[in-house]
């Protein structure tokens, strides 16, 4: 079996995500002396350590870094747990696979995570491209979603799926739970929707949207950086949310109470350089406090259809939303006087040029003359000697 991708197995069950002395060692030495640097095997050597502290000062990762013997103490008590030939057994039976950075299906806009690119991905669902950044659109938010949010949530997800862009988010209750619902409902491209999990795909979570992740596993992807067997804990909750910000081209943020996870997305986009979209809710709403935060600090721009999204996922002017088609009114292109004398004329009963005029303010010449303007667009009618609106004003 091919030794990097037993490696990088290895070390994802090692090391947390988002471990910057053990990303740095990777890309230092590669996956498999990492391995075994990591275990112990390998004799890192001093040029190792002096290189990783380089590349963590370069990356302004350096405070927390405390050298490499304190890095090898803590993933030390993990070394008997390693068993990447059983995690990628397990990942086969349940029809999925492993991939890394240099395979094919490797989701190329992750780089842009720099440094803090995944070791590994552990997929469930079909075997396809991923789409790259601008056909994907990341929309999270509250688990404690309003109906609001919910149907706001229903239709973005919806319509972009309908447009042939996958809806990323992040598998959990509410927000994301009606993104990924409405997404495999409105899908009409490959992969309508990815679940990017902080726990094991083995085991879908949380267990309430289980047939829903299930769903998603089979009409798009469900993905993660940690094995299988790997509990969701707080910390993973928060470190997947940049995967979800960099595999997409914008991310929004539906409905964020003050603190939320939803907002720690956005500043992964921000950080990324990607759109952030927020859109607004009740002032009243603790639900839309986040949004609005996000919109008041200039983070963020406002939403409110799915077009917009798209604009925003879009290079400079290629999908600029429609201008909003608005029926025409009779009263259209008017000039003031004649919407003043068609303000004053009565609907049913009739009325003379004298009374016109005294009610419109206007000297009985205008009056005359702006009854034949709209005589002829049929907004006035005249019957026996009096005058009155016509049907095409009412």
């Amino acid at each position: 079996m091919d030794r990097q991708r037993l490696a990088r197995a290895a070390l994802s069950r090692l090391m947390e995500p988002q471990d910057a002395a053990g990303l740095a060692l990777v890309h230092v030495a590669g996956a498999v002396d990492a391995l075994g640097i990591a275990t112990g095997e390998l004799n890192p050597g001093p040029g190792v350590e002096r290189d990783i502290t380089a590349l963590l000062a370069d990356n302004g990762a350096s405070p927390g870094w405390t050298g490499l013997a304190a890095a090898l103490k803590r993933w030390h008590p993990r070394i008997p747990d390693l068993a990447p030939e059983r995690d990628l057994a397990t990942m086969a039976r349940l029809g999925g696979r492993l991939i890394v950075p240099s395979d094919e299906l490797w989701p190329g806009q992750l780089s842009d995570l720099g440094i803090q690119e995944p070791i590994c991905l552990w997929w469930r669902g079909q075997e396809q491209p991923l789409p790259g950044a601008e056909r994907c659109i990341a929309l999270v938010g509250s688990r404690d979603s309003t109906s609001y949010g919910a149907s706001v949530t229903g239709d973005f997800a919806y319509s972009l799926a309908q447009r042939g862009y996958t809806v990323v988010s992040g598998g959990a209750y509410g927000i994301d739970a009606h993104a990924h619902r409405a997404a495999l409902a409105g899908g009409s491209g490959a992969i309508p929707t990815i679940a990017v999990m902080a726990g094991g795909v083995d085991r879908y979570y949380p267990s309430g949207n289980e047939d829903l992740l299930r769903a998603v596993g089979n009409q798009g992807a469900v993905l993660a950086e940690v094995p299988p067997g790997s509990a969701p804990t707080r910390y993973r909750f928060l470190q997947r949310n940049r995967l979800i910000a960099a595999l997409s081209a914008v991310t929004v943020v539906v409905e964020a109470r003050w603190r939320s996870g939803a907002l720690n997305t956005a500043h992964h986009a921000e950080t990324l350089g990607r759109a952030v979209g927020a859109v607004p809710g009740s002032v009243h709403s603790a639900n839309s406090a986040g949004c609005h935060r996000l919109l008041r600090d200039g983070g963020a721009v406002c939403v409110t259809d799915a077009a917009e999204i798209v604009e925003l996922a879009s290079p400079s002017g290629a999908s600029l939303p429609g201008q909003r088609q608005v029926p025409a009114q009779v009263q259209d292109g008017l000039t003031l006087e004649d919407l003043i004398l068609l303000d004053a004329l009565p609907l049913r009963s009739t009325t003379s040029i004298e009374k016109l005029s005294a009610v419109a303010g206007l000297g009985q010449e205008s009056v005359r003359a702006g009854l034949g303007r709209l005589g002829l667009l049929g907004l006035a009618v005249s019957e026996r000697g009096g005058w009155k609106r016509g049907k095409g004003s009412v």
